[in-house]
């Protein structure tokens, strides 16, 4: 009786052994449910809102409007067709592997906190990874709105090809200069801002 009753338990223990014993499931929930980091950067919501206020533009100056293009917000929500942003805006074109890109970053982010309603700072994160920027936007401290390129879309409708691009549109949204010379520094972005966008910092 002994013999038979043992006979019984054995494959009953084999069994609760194996469901709790290792498998090849992931630990975890499945990385689909895995919350994400939080965006560093702003909602792009208020790209196309009323045109903040600001002093006049330079006169006599013209140029063509931002390209009929439309990107996706690094935060989600409704994609930005550009040609509706409403300026004046300075728009820096960036990557995280690009080095003077880094490095001017942090100018643009204390241009945006100067800014103080008279124009927007926004970004084109381009070629680049979704955790690259990101990471990028949380070391630095990158707050601004991020519109994602991932390819080189706006770039080529501006016939341009370089890192880092700044774009300066004025209040009627139409491009008023484009500068590929570099990292730019506090001195430069204000200089380029009075002289292109009519706004004293």
């Amino acid at each position: 009786m002994t013999r038979r009753l043992a006979y019984l338990f054995v494959p009953l223990l084999l069994a609760v052994a194996g469901c709790t014993g290792t498998t090849d499931e992931p630990a975890g929930p499945p990385p689909a449910t895995r919350a994400e980091r939080p965006s560093p950067f702003a909602d792009c919501a208020p790209l196309t809102a009323a045109a903040p206020s600001s002093g006049p533009a330079p006169a006599g100056v013209s140029g063509d409007p931002l390209p009929d293009l439309t990107l996706s917000c690094f935060t989600g929500g409704t994609p930005v067709n550009v040609r509706d942003i409403r300026g004046p805006a300075v728009i820096n074109v960036w990557a995280s592997w690009c080095p003077p890109c880094r490095k001017e970053l942090p100018a643009f982010q204390r241009l945006s906190e100067r800014a103080d309603g008279r124009f927007q700072v926004i970004g084109v994160n381009s070629r680049d990874s979704r955790g690259g920027a990101q990471s990028i936007g949380e070391d630095f401290g990158v707050r601004f709105p991020m519109l994602v390129d991932q390819g080189d879309a706006f770039e080529r409708a501006l016939g341009r090809n370089a890192f880092p691009l700044t774009v300066l549109v004025d209040a009627e949204g139409r491009i008023r200069h484009t500068d590929s010379t570099g990292a730019l520094d506090d001195a430069r972005l204000a200089e380029l801002v009075r002289t292109q966008l009519g706004v004293r910092l």
